[in-house]
């Protein structure tokens, strides 16, 4: 399958890197088809990785990641263009996080709108997933990377392009009983607005490899 990956920061370029391993084609995309991090991706990475504008990555994909800052995803989707991303997965792994007043990051949108809903409001014409945004970029792709059984989490308005990224997420290693669907995009608000929780868990714990586990 032919992927497009919008971002090219640490959550990028580790999905990018599985998608290759498993051997998907892959182009990073980001703001200049010559950005230097995308360049040096692709010379690490193995065949069947290429680089591009977004515009350029989003008409390569059958499907779309969208792994750039939270801040800027919508702009950022603008470049990618409608056309490109309309009857599409559209990925959206980002988080709202606004550093403008320091650290730690305050939420750019929250309680009654997430950014996986804004990006779906602008382009109605792609089917978006908000998933992977809970965990660290390593365990997006090796859930074995944190001990025991814990979950990671999905929602979107189409049924068929959640089972798709669930597939993909199977492919990542998270077994069918450890993805937990949401509901339609209005889940999002939840994923997203469990990251400053999830932030003070990272000092609480000394790190980013740490995940949860829904008890039933």
């Amino acid at each position: 399958m032919r992927v497009g990956v919008l971002g090219t920061g640490v959550a990028g370029t580790t999905i990018a890197t599985k998608l290759l391993a498993l051997g998907h084609e892959v182009m990073l995309g980001s703001r200049t088809a010559d950005n230097e991090r995308a360049a040096a991706w692709v010379a690490s990475a193995q065949e069947g990785a290429a680089q591009g504008t977004f515009t350029d990555a989003a008409a390569f994909g059958e499907v779309v990641f969208n792994c750039t800052s939270g801040t800027a995803s919508l702009e950022a989707l603008g470049a990618a263009r409608e056309e490109n991303l309309a009857g599409k997965v559209l990925v959206d792994v980002a988080n709202p996080l606004d550093f403008s007043r320091g650290r730690p990051p305050r939420l750019s949108v929250c309680n009654d709108d997430s950014l996986g809903e804004q990006i779906q409001r602008t382009f109605p014409d792609a089917k978006v997933v908000k998933a992977l945004n809970t965990v660290n970029a390593g365990v997006m792709v090796a859930p074995e990377k944190v001990a025991g059984e814990h979950d990671i989490f999905l929602c979107g308005n189409d049924q068929g392009a959640k089972a798709e990224v669930s597939e993909l997420l199977q492919s990542f290693g998270w077994g069918p009983e450890r993805i937990v669907d949401l509901g339609d995009i209005t889940g999002a608000r939840g994923q997203e607005m469990y990251l400053p929780l999830w932030l003070h868990l990272m000092s609480a714990v000394g790190g980013p490899n740490f995940n949860i586990k829904v008890v039933r």
